[in-house]
């Protein structure tokens, strides 16, 4: 039973709780889970957090979803949401969120994932409820937002010029114009009272709308 459970979740993150709810009629449970993970049928992400094993399927769940189970609260951003959008080129192995809490890393069997620290109000800002093909449903900012996030969370940017944004954006990281052109700047806009790094993201809006 317990194996068609977990098999019927594959897709999903399976949190040590619904293990426990699962395999309530054991005396052992945990005995059970780490037997489960021996023989191949779970696999651990973290401590608390599982997913099914090689030995039942190959259906692994969506790394965004892993990103927003891993550290809450959190969304994914950065180079993992404007990849997402098609903003950027390359295929990106990292998965990038921002969080209240402390920035960590956490390397396992579904890849890094990676977690910066973003203050309150900001954090909130520009936040979208995605649906993933697996059927499943994950936190992810807005193209806009996680434009704002690379620049505050990248140590040594400082915009003095529309130009100093344009060569990070269009020329280093390789982001269309056209794409630029489509961003809701008034949205951006309503966020800098309450945004690091205000001078460079007002530098920013303003290329943006020079496009």
């Amino acid at each position: 039973m317990i194996l068609k459970q977990i098999g019927d979740n594959a897709n999903q993150v399976l949190p040590h709780q619904l293990l426990m709810f699962w395999l309530k009629e054991y005396q052992r449970p945990n005995d059970k889970i780490n037997h489960l993970k021996a023989q191949g049928y779970l696999e651990s992400i973290k401590k608390g957090l599982y997913f099914a094993g090689p030995q039942l399927t190959d259906i692994k769940p969506d790394r965004m979803l892993v990103a927003n189970h891993i550290l809450g609260p959190s969304y994914v951003s950065l180079e993992s949401a404007l990849s997402f959008y098609g903003f950027i080129p390359e295929r990106v192995y990292e998965v990038s969120s921002m969080t209240t809490k402390a920035p960590r890393s956490f390397d396992t069997k579904l890849g890094r994932f990676t977690y910066y620290r973003l203050p309150l109000p900001y954090y909130s800002f520009g936040l979208r409820m995605i649906h993933l093909p697996s059927e499943q449903h994950a936190v992810i900012a807005s193209p806009e937002k996680a434009l704002c996030d690379k620049i505050i969370s990248t140590a040594g940017i400082l915009f003095r010029s529309t130009k100093n944004a344009y060569g990070f954006f269009v020329e280093s990281m390789r982001i269309d114009e056209a794409a630029l052109k489509g961003l809701d700047t008034e949205m951006m806009k309503k966020w800098l009272s309450d945004s690091p790094k205000r001078e460079s993201l007002l530098m920013t809006i303003k290329m943006i709308e020079q496009l």
